[in-house]
């Protein structure tokens, strides 16, 4: 998961706000957390235009931050909008209510493989409704590399030597070799890390470096010739440097998805299942695309998109692209502490 970042004086301004203006409690009111820029304002605006449903907004940095502000009760919150794994924790810990899809006219909007990704974190679709996500793929300089590319093969073949760029992350380094040689990005078998970890291993005189943001500016500054990125970095890198392409590999990816949670402390299942469905309605869908330009599972909203966006595989990835992936899911403790242990021996031996 990738997004705009906000500034922490922004997110306790947004705090001091709540707490002066309260929480009214009633079916006029919704109290809503979510990230940083991850909503247009005038969306805000309009819903309570059409509705006559106040919102009280707050912003957060990270899943985490927001957890914590949910759960310390300060606040009770109607709605979360949140990333994957932390859509599950709060389902396993009792903290969200089923969403009200019967009453909601625009949920069939979201694309039939968006739901069966969610699955991965909330079997059954009761509790979460997708929001924004993207994919994990490869950003190249099409003037260094001549022929497209479409397997992660590339990283590991040797033509690439000190011209690569790996995420500075485990899971997600981890990922791009797992999927290579065939494995789940969710496995939990020894076997299978440490065989990823060994062709990480042998890879690492041909890696310029392990980066995560900056990954992105040095392909586009001509630093490298390709670099592991998150598709919504992709695209502002092609903003910025046009000979720039990017792609999902054949062998598939990780896919983030961000959604919506209605909250077990939320009195207003009414008001919330009207704003989760005014999201859903395509011109609504298409105005926060155009203020975030993350992915939308939103296919109505997609179909408004001009041709040169619909064919841009960071912002609308096909079908094929995204057949191979997965969501990435939390694993058990001792996957954890061997992740650790591999990732220790990656970058500390050469």
């Amino acid at each position: 998961m990738k997004r705009k970042i906000i500034t922490m004086l922004t997110a306790a301004v947004a705090t001091l706000c709540l707490a002066a203006c309260g929480q009214k409690g009633d079916a006029n009111t919704l109290t809503v957390i979510n990230y940083g820029e991850y909503i247009d304002p005038d969306v805000l605006k309009s819903f309570t235009d059409e509705t006559g449903i106040e919102v009280l907004y707050e912003e957060a940095l990270t899943p985490e931050e927001m957890y914590t502000k949910y759960m310390s009760g300060a606040i009770d919150y109607d709605l979360l909008c949140t990333s994957d794994y932390m859509v599950k924790r709060l389902i396993d810990e009792g903290e969200a209510q089923p969403v009200d899809f019967a009453s909601m006219e625009n949920a069939g909007n979201i694309g039939d493989e968006y739901w069966k990704f969610s699955e991965a974190f909330d079997p059954g679709n009761k509790y979460s409704l997708p929001y924004f996500y993207g994919t994990v793929g490869l950003l190249y300089d099409t003037t260094k590399v001549k022929e497209p590319i479409d397997s992660w093969e590339v990283l590991f073949n040797g033509q690439y030597k000190n011209d690569i760029i790996m995420q500075n992350s485990q899971r997600d380094t981890f990922m791009v070799t797992l999927k290579y040689l065939g494995y789940s990005l969710n496995t939990t078998s020894e076997e299978e890390l440490r065989e990823a970890k060994d062709l990480l291993q042998k890879q690492k005189p041909d890696v310029q470096a392990y980066l995560v943001d900056e990954a992105r500016d040095e392909v586009v500054a001509g630093n490298a010739a390709m670099a592991v990125v998150y598709s919504g970095e992709a695209y502002l890198g092609h903003e910025y440097n046009e000979d720039l392409a990017y792609v999902v590999p054949k062998e598939g990816s990780n896919v983030w998805i961000d959604s919506w949670v209605v909250t077990k402390k939320c009195k207003n299942t009414e008001a919330a299942a009207k704003f989760l469905d005014y999201l859903c309605r395509d011109d609504i869908a298409y105005k926060n695309f155009e203020y975030i330009y993350y992915s939308t599972p939103n296919e109505a909203a997609v179909e408004m998109m001009p041709d040169e966006l619909k064919n841009n595989p960071a912002i609308v990835p096909t079908k094929e692209d995204i057949a191979n992936c997965e969501v990435c899911t939390q694993t058990d403790e001792a996957t954890v502490e061997l992740y650790n242990e591999l990732w220790k021996e990656l970058k500390s031996t050469d």
